[in-house]
């Protein structure tokens, strides 16, 4: 879909500016080099400057901005990373740009009830690393070290999703910034309740479009006792998601199974020095007992040597381990790497994992008769896979030749009962498939939580819902 163009660049009331300066400081920039690395993410559409950026310090802080911005009718989008692949943080109609990226304190470890709290500016790794000793983690990998924040207004997820779920199941409760600048707490530390409304699934993956995320309480799993990896080429891409299917629906644990099909393999032998065999391989990662990662590997051979599995490449050391995951997330910038001076248009579906080997290799055929370079990849344990299109950002005809060719793949997945995005989001990239995937009646549901909650349209408008 064709990003929508930003208007004409907004003037900032001057009493908006003396408000804000007043506040923030040096912490509220109208700075063109500030603004223009706000107005960029990693998607294909053209970069979009906010009006001005504000760097927040806690929740109310945040509330105060709100209430400013109310006041002046100036649009807010919340900014974490800039690693959005659907235009989530682009201000298509101008505004102010809020980074929560130095709100980035964990606060409170609670390792005997496996939970954290956390401001949302805290990126996976940080997380991570300060959990270092516990004996915890958390799983949630979406490849880039994103924030938590973004994380869970995207309902991100990742490599370890098919064991340990996404952002949805391992969020237990925020505090948000609403649209009249008010503060809510929803969630709570007990695993479960039955107590009114779920606020905080309504707001994890509204996009920054109901309220403004200021902390989180995640979940923590314990570290495996034992974690061997392996890698196993296939003569095609088919053979490789057949064993994925098998896999999954043998009930093995599996803790991540990842496909890279040939092109993805060349790409990151030359972009990350890898020796890999350029044939479509499965990238498997297994977490338990030495016993029973011993029998889940060997199983997995086995169906591998199904379907003409070859080379299978163990990794027990971590070492080897991380040599092999680090190539894995790799793949983003190795495909951009195959042609310099290219945007990525990636595409984000996931389909019920009967439908994945036929929807894998009609999208193989698609790029086929496309003449686009396309490497495919995905998180093909949970139905989910990705082609990264590559587009010369400045040619126009090719980029209508990659939008129709996300367009087929995108139907033919709503076609198998599947969606047109598994952990990327909706942004504005992919407003025009909300209706045909959810009807006039769901959409309509939706536009009224939006005008309850924001009815000034002012928290990351012309984002998730489609036009109307």
């Amino acid at each position: 879909m064709t990003a929508p163009q930003p208007g004409a660049p907004r003037t900032l009331p001057a009493a908006f500016i003396d408000a804000m300066n007043a506040r923030f400081g040096a912490r509220f920039t109208l700075s063109e080099a500030v603004r223009a690395h706000h107005g960029h993410d990693e998607s294909h559409f053209p970069d979009a400057l906010p009006d001005a950026v504000v760097f927040v310090h806690s929740t109310e802080e945040t509330a105060a901005v709100v209430h400013c911005c109310r006041a002046f009718a100036v649009p807010i989008i919340a900014f974490g990373t800039g690693s959005s692949l659907e235009g989530h943080i682009l201000p298509v109609r101008g505004g102010i740009s809020v980074d929560f990226s130095e709100m980035n304190k964990v606060l409170d470890i609670r390792v005997a009830d496996l939970d954290v709290v956390v401001q949302p500016g805290v990126t996976r790794k940080q997380l991570n690393a300060e959990l270092h000793g516990t004996g915890l983690f958390f799983p949630i990998d979406p490849g880039a070290d994103a924030s938590l924040g973004g994380m869970a207004a995207t309902r991100a997820s990742g490599t370890n999703a098919v064991r340990y779920g996404t952002m949805r199941e391992n969020v237990l409760g925020l505090t948000a910034v609403m649209a009249d600048g008010s503060v809510i707490h929803t969630g709570g530390r007990a695993r479960k309740s039955s107590a009114g409304y779920d606020l905080t699934r309504l707001l994890i993956g509204s996009e920054g479009t109901l309220g403004l995320i200021t902390e989180l309480a995640v979940r923590l799993h314990p570290l495996p006792e034992a974690v061997s990896a392996a890698v196993c080429a296939f003569p095609d891409v088919v053979s490789a998601v057949n064993t994925v299917i098998q896999t999954i629906q043998l009930g093995i644990p599996v803790a991540r199974i990842e496909l890279v099909d040939d092109l993805t393999v060349k790409a990151l032998n030359r972009y990350s020095k890898t020796s890999l065999r350029e044939a479509p391989m499965l990238f498997f990662e297994f977490h338990g007992t030495p016993a029973s990662v011993e029998e889940q590997a060997r199983t997995v051979q086995d169906v591998a040597g199904e379907y003409g599995g070859l080379d299978f490449e163990w990794a027990h050391r971590p070492e080897d381990r991380s040599r092999l995951w680090a190539a894995r997330h790799d793949v983003y910038f190795a495909s951009i790497n195959l042609r310099p001076g290219c945007r990525g248009l990636t595409t984000d579906v996931c389909v019920p994992i009967s439908r994945l080997a036929d929807c894998v290799g009609a999208t193989r055929a698609d790029i086929d008769a496309s003449g686009l370079i396309a490497p495919i990849v995905g998180h093909v344990g949970d139905g989910n896979f990705h082609t990264v299109i590559l587009v010369d950002p400045h040619d126009e005809a090719e980029i209508a030749r990659a939008e129709a060719l996300n367009r087929r793949i995108v139907e033919r997945a709503l076609d198998m009962g599947g969606t047109c995005t598994g952990e990327h989001g909706i942004g504005f990239g992919k407003q025009g498939f909300m209706l045909r995937e959810h009807g006039a009646p769901a959409i309509e549901v939706m536009r009224q939580i939006k005008r309850a909650l924001d009815p000034d349209d002012l928290l990351n408008p012309g984002k998730i819902l489609p036009p109307g």
